[in-house]
Formats: structure tokens, C-alpha cells, sequence
């Protein structure tokens, strides 16, 4: 029950009675008017800007208008008063009954309370993390892989079929540079002094590999050239380095359903295809660019290219696609792989990728527009840097890894859930500060802490209620005197919980999950701000002894808290906790 669509399509119904009764003109667009919460709580419950966006077509004063809907609306029995504040805001107070009847409405919903239907099963493909398989995931990736995974659980319960997928980067010169580095261990393990130069990769992570190589072809490939043993090397390197990625997401929690290799996109003719589907429309054509921005003319070689027209579809410049040589760019392969998915039938695709690919947005945008004659979006999400610190110091890197630090040494040194949750505390654009010994703080300052102890809190309460003979069931709480809610602090945290369908659909709108991490904080605040006023205050206790009537109603809101405390969390990725450690 999204409360606030419901407001909304009354505030749309008392409109089209002003319009039949001539007060307001026909033919006004209804499509911006809307019903949210004030900015300023002690204004109201809600707020309507109808009169705002209205007065301008309508060509009336927005006050005017404002008192006329606030004429209408009086007459809902949901609601108590209308007040036109300002230039022509109106704010609505609503019954008691209204926030006890969401309390009820959660728990007879439960887990579904919040559920959407925005999305209508429409396809979704979220592509996120798709690091090269060189190495073990970095922190980089981390925040990519619980971003983009967040994403995807947040569209699935806003109603849409959600794809979630990884996209192997196995087709370009880093998997040979692999496989030499794999070559090194591999006569390592055969008892040779061997040097990482010329870019290979240090790390210890391969060690294991090498020695498993050796224990698959002995000494086959010992001082051989490379053209004995790259592509066999390059096979299994790759295959190996992707069991240990997805080793490293299992640590996560994140189960993909789709790997794609890029170089299945090779001989195959899928990138030809694509090109042709471009050139077909065309957007295809053998051009010379103009030297790149801060290029010296005598820097710049002019060659002649096969060039993509993107700059029809909304890009700066036009793409190379294939080089002076004949060989395929970068670009023509990740052109080639959204082709794919457009041809897979999506209706809507989501690119998760790191702050370093901030140029390639609107290319990749523009290729799809193109390649979907501007019927399927593209929504390309960047996630910014994290920084690491403990004790006050940057985290340094791991040895493991040779340069950088893993997913492995973050969920090792905090867990899956500190990880995951702390990863959403800010917006995706934002860069992240992630300090070891505040994530595991036990204070308000802590916002993972601050949630789950809450929903902790509340488990004890219904412990205690169970031992004291109170009947705590979800049916038994639903069918509770719920009027006897009726403390302003009370009231207040019903109101939280009703706005959590509209920020379900809000987030899912924007791709951002992170506003699901901010509301779980605002509303564990509400109710830890509501159990100490229980100390002071008798009346507010959750359990009033000798009254299992009102005890059941105010277990009743603090279970309804719960469910949807357990509920954003699970969008998250986080196991709610049952008790505090």
C-alpha cells in the first residue's frame, strides 16, 4: 500500500471536480502534481505542490487554486485539516487511524509490505563488476559489485525481471600478459628463478596456479616459445582467475546469473553483425577525426577510420570502430555485447562501472539508442573511489595481491554485511571514506550498527513478550487494538514506515539504492528514539504489565518496524540481526 499514491489520486480526483465544475480549465497536465512528505515535519503529514505547478497553465493565482482542492479534500475522512502555506503549498494533516491502519497493513503484508508493480516485468539486465580476470576483485570492485547487486534486488522488488550479469574481459592483451605471468609461476614451481618485468603480475594469488599448471602438463611447456604454450596458458589462466572471482563474490553474497566471455564476441561474426546493424541505419562511414583536445598538430598522425556516427544519438564525437589496419578498436567488441543484449529482448539496460570509465558513458549511450532505434534506455552508473583507513592510517595494500587491496582483506577484516552496508552509505557518484574501526563502532554514528541494533531490539522485545504470555504472532499483532497508538512518537514512526513503499519506487526510479541505506538509518532512528522515551516515560513501554491489550499494539509497531527494517535490508544484501554481539 503506497500511502501516498493513494493521497496522490485523490488530489488527482478533487482536480478533475474543479475541472468539471469550471473552477480550473481543461486540458491541464496532471503529470507533475504530486504528494510527498514536507520538508519541514512539524508543517504537516503531507504536501501537495498541485497549485504550484497548475497556476502558471491554469492562469490563476496558486493560492486560489490551493484553497479550492483544500475545500475538497476536507471532505476524506483521512483527513483532518488542509493548510495553504506560502506561495500556494498545501499540507494535509491525516487521521491517527490512517498511520494505525499502516502499521496493520505491514504486518498482515509482511515481507511484501513495499513490493511495487512500477516495474511491470519488464527485462532488466544489470551488468555490473566485469573486472579483468587478472587478479582477485579490489575494494574498487567491491563497491561496484555491492552497488550494482544492491541495484538489482531493488528493481526486483519494484516489479521488474531482473538479469544480473558479468562480463568477462577475457578477449584483450591483459589475459596474454596473464598468462605469461601464470608462464613465470608455472617454471617457478619448477624450481627457476624467474623476474615479474615488462608489466606481469606479482602477485602471490598466482602461485597456487603455477603449481597447479605444473600438476596438469608437467614440464610440456618449460623453456618453450610462447607460441607452444600462450593460448593453452591464456585458457586455463583465465578460467582459474574467474573461480577465484567468483570465490570472491560468493564472499559477498552475489551469485550472478549470466557470464559472458568478450571473446565469444571473436570469429564468431557477432561484432560484424553489429557493425552491419550500425552501417544498415547509416551510422557507419570511413572518416578522419579531429586531433583529441590539448593535442599539438604536429602530434597528431591523421589516419583514415571506420567511424560510428554517435554523435547522431546524442555523443561529442564520433567513434572509431575499426582502425587505420583493419583491426577492431576497443569499442567495437562493447558495441558488439550490447547488441546482444538489445537482441535478447531487454527493456531496459544498467552498466555498473568504475569513476575511470566516466568518458565512455555517452559513446556506450549512444550505441544503444542506435542499436535499439531508441527503444531500449541505457542507465550507466559510476561508482567513485574508495579510500581505506585503520588507526587513523591508509589501509596499505596486500601482499597477496602484490598491489592493491582485495575484496577478501575488507570482508575478512569486517564481514559480508559491514562491507555491504557501509558500501551504500553514500551516493555511487560520491566518493567513500571506508574506516576499519568506525564501521565496527557501536555507536549512532555507526549507521550498519545504528540498523541493526534496532531490529536486535526489537527481537529481545518479542522475547520478552513471548516469556510474559503476550501473543506476538504477525495475526495476533494485525488484529490488536492498534488506537491505542496514539502518542505523537508513536504516530511519527507509523508515518516513517508508511513512507517506505513510496521510497521503494523512488529509488527504483533513480537506480539508487544507496536512499534505501539512508531511510533504514532514519527509521531505526525513530524507533530508538521512541524506546528511550519508553524509559522515562511508563506509558510508551513496549510491555505494560498487567495490560496485554495495549502491550500487544505497541509490539504490534515494533514488529511492523522490523518487517520492513528486514525488508531494506535484504534489498541491501544484509542478514538482519536477531541480537547484538
Amino acid at each position: 500500500m503506497n500511502l501516498f499514491a493513494q493521497m496522490r489520486a485523490r488530489v488527482l480526483s478533487d482536480l478533475e471536480a474543479l475541472q468539471s465544475r469550471g473552477v480550473l480549465p481543461e486540458g491541464l497536465s496532471m503529470d507533475n502534481v504530486a504528494v510527498e512528505p514536507p520538508r519541514d515535519p512539524a508543517h504537516g503529514d503531507m504536501a501537495t505542490n498541485a497549485a504550484m505547478v497548475l497556476a502558471k497553465p491554469a492562469g490563476m493565482k496558486p493560492r486560489d487554486i490551493a484553497q479550492a482542492l483544500a475545500d475538497e479534500l476536507t471532505s476524506d475522512d483521512r483527513v483532518t485539516s488542509c493548510e495553504v502555506a506560502g506561495p500556494g503549498f498545501l499540507n494535509l494533516r491525516l487521521a491517527p487511524t490512517v498511520w494505525q491502519g499502516v502499521v496493520q497493513d505491514v504486518l498482515q503484508q509482511g515481507a511484501g509490505f513495499g513490493r511495487s508493480d512500477l516495474g511491470q516485468g519488464k527485462k532488466v539486465m544489470v551488468e555490473y563488476v566485469s573486472a579483468n580476470p587478472t587478479g582477485p576483485l579490489h575494494v574498487g570492485h567491491t563497491r561496484g559489485a555491492v552497488f550494482g547487486d544492491a541495484l538489482a534486488s531493488l528493481l526486483d522488488f519494484a516489479g521488474y525481471n531482473v538479469t544480473r550479469e558479468y562480463y568477462i574481459n577475457d578477449g584483450g592483451a591483459q589475459v596474454d600478459v596473464l598468462a605469461r605471468s601464470v608462464y613465470l609461476r608455472y617454471l617457478e614451481a619448477h624450481g627457476q628463478d624467474v623476474a615479474f618485468e615488462d608489466g606481469t603480475y606479482p602477485g602471490d594469488y598466482l602461485i597456487d596456479v603455477g603449481i597447479a599448471l605444473k600438476a596438469k602438463v608437467g614440464d610440456a611447456f618449460v623453456d618453450k616459445g610462447e607460441q607452444f604454450w600462450l593460448q593453452d596458458v591464456r585458457e586455463y589462466a583465465t578460467e582459474a582467475m574467474m573461480d577465484l572471482i567468483r570465490a570472491d563474490l560468493g564472499q559477498l553474497g552475489i551469485k550472478m546469473d549470466n557470464f559472458f566471455s568478450e571473446k565469444s564476441l571473436y570469429g564468431t561474426g557477432l561484432i560484424e553483425s553489429a557493425i552491419k546493424s550500425l552501417d544498415d541505419k547509416g551510422l557507419i562511414y570511413e572518416g578522419v577525426l579531429e586531433p583529441p583536445k590539448g593535442k599539438k598538430p604536429e602530434d597528431w598522425e591523421p589516419r583514415e577510420q571506420t567511424l560510428f556516427k554517435s554523435t547522431d544519438h546524442g555523443d561529442d564525437v564520433d567513434r572509431p570502430v575499426k582502425k587505420s589496419d583493419g583491426a577492431w578498436t576497443y569499442f567495437a567488441p562493447d558495441i558488439a555485447y550490447h547488441f546482444d543484449k538489445v537482441q535478447r529482448g531487454f527493456d531496459m539496460l544498467i552498466d555498473v562501472f568504475g569513476a575511470d570509465h566516466g568518458g565512455y558513458v555517452k559513446r556506450m549511450k549512444a550505441a544503444v539508442s542506435a542499436l535499439s532505434d531508441g527503444r531500449v534506455p541505457l542507465d550507466i552508473k559510476l561508482t567513485q573511489l574508495v579510500k581505506l583507513y585503520k588507526n587513523g592510517e591508509p589501509f596499505k595494500m596486500s601482499k597477496r595481491a602484490g598491489t592493491f587491496v582485495t575484496l577478501r582483506d575488507v570482508v575478512d577484516q569486517v564481514g559480508s554485511d559491514v562491507t555491504r552496508f557501509v558500501m551504500l552509505t553514500r551516493k555511487n557518484d560520491a566518493p567513500l571514506d571506508f574506516d576499519f574501526d568506525k564501521v565496527l563502532e557501536q555507536s549512532k554514528d555507526n549507521p550498519v550498527y545504528y540498523v541493526q541494533y534496532a531490529h536486535a531490539r526489537i527481537a529481545s522485545i518479542l522475547r520478552k513478550a513471548t516469556d510474559a504470555g503476550i501473543a506476538v504472532h504477525d495475526t495476533d499483532l494485525s488484529s490488536a487494538d492498534l488506537s491505542k497508538l496514539d502518542h505523537t512518537a508513536e504516530l511519527a514512526l507509523a508515518m516513517k514506515l508508511s513512507e517506505w513503499p513510496r521510497l521503494v519506487e523512488t529509488a527504483a526510479r533513480s537506480n539508487e539504492p544507496h536512499r534505501v541505506a539512508f531511510y533504514l538509518y532514519e527509521l531505526a532512528s525513530d524507533f530508538h528514539s521512541l524506546y528511550h522515551l519508553g524509559r522515562s516515560e511508563d506509558g510508551l513501554r513496549a510491555i505494560q504489565d498487567d495490560d496485554h491489550a495495549t502491550s500487544q499494539a505497541k509490539i504490534a509497531l515494533a514488529r511492523a518496524t522490523a518487517v520492513v527494517i528486514a525488508a531494506g535490508l535484504g534489498i541491501l544484501g544484509v542478514e538482519p540481526a536477531e541480537e547484538m554481539r
